[in-house]
């Protein structure tokens, strides 16, 4: 009774969804959590009509997590196309009329489905303290690291892109960013904040290896499957992990509306929601970018 249905005009997909189907989250359903919609229905009728994105993690409201503040974590909730509740690779979707977010007339559709990773990305300078003296690496240069290197800019002294793909790594110099191969970034060692975005293990690895002692290493990246850690050199190095996940869509909203971050450039290809498996072979090759459905 407090949910609205919103028709999706536009779908993203990104990495988690592609974990998604090799396992993670033992999920079966409509996968699909980046989303543009119009409002059809809604208990609060000034919604409908209104174009929207909607934050993705829906919280019971009563639990000591929710009261405490903390609904991203609420252990009861239900995550649109990842936990216990269907996604935007539809031509509809449910969420909680608290979780819209309307859409300003000046950003389209397919910028506004960024506001889901750029959420995840500004989620960073929510945990940990970036400053002008702190330099930074982030490790992969697909979607979501070409959105953290943009946000970070605007804090830290120094921001490089380490990635496999000479064509993103291009993609980010032309955005001002210094970008370079994993042959290449010794010279990157020693840096006091890594956030990997790769998605791999060996990404996972050199992150591990360009953080000083007493750094701090965000994890951006989701996993179907294990990861091997060496947990003793990160206590002899005192290095912080943070866990890093979704993130404030009001600020997300922001930067795109005032054009703090170039998302344009990070789409690749849009298909018909029938072509959906295709689109999602598309996704899954090496160092693709967006990839759009379209109901």
């Amino acid at each position: 009774p407090d949910e609205a249905l919103v028709r999706v005009t536009l779908a993203g997909i990104c990495r988690t969804d592609l974990e998604i189907l090799r396992g993670y989250m033992g999920f079966a359903g409509v996968p699909g959590h980046e989303f543009t919609g119009v409002v059809e229905a809604c208990p609060d009728p000034a919604w409908v009509g209104r174009r929207v994105v909607g934050e993705i993690n829906c919280a019971c409201g009563r639990c000591p997590v929710c009261l405490a503040g903390r609904p991203r974590h609420c252990p009861h909730r239900t995550v649109l196309g990842i936990q216990g509740r269907d996604g935007a690779f539809a031509q509809y979707l449910t969420l909680p009329a608290a979780n819209l977010h309307a859409v300003p007339e000046a950003l389209s559709d397919a910028d506004a489905v960024f506001v889901e990773p750029l959420a995840a990305a500004l989620e960073i300078l929510e945990q940990v303290e970036i400053t002008a003296s702190d330099r930074v690496v982030v490790v992969g240069d697909g979607k979501l690291g070409l959105l953290v290197v943009q946000v970070l800019r605007e804090r830290a002294g120094e921001v490089a892109l380490v990635g496999r793909h000479q064509r993103n790594l291009s993609l980010a110099r032309g955005l001002g960013i210094a970008a370079m191969l994993p042959d290449r970034a010794g010279d990157l060692a020693g840096a006091d904040v890594v956030v990997d975005c790769s998605g791999t293990v060996s990404g996972w690895e050199l992150g591990r290896g360009l953080v000083r002692a007493r750094g701090r290493l965000v994890l951006k990246s989701t996993f179907a499957s294990p990861v091997p850690v060496d947990l003793a050199s990160l206590v002899v190095d005192e290095v912080t992990v943070v866990g890093s996940r979704c993130g404030p869509f009001g600020p997300a909203l922001h930067a795109l509306a005032a054009g703090k971050v170039a998302v344009a450039p990070l789409v690749e290809a849009e298909y018909p929601l029938d072509r959906g498996a295709e689109a999602l072979e598309h996704a899954a090759r090496p160092g693709s970018l967006k990839v759009l459905l379209r109901p």
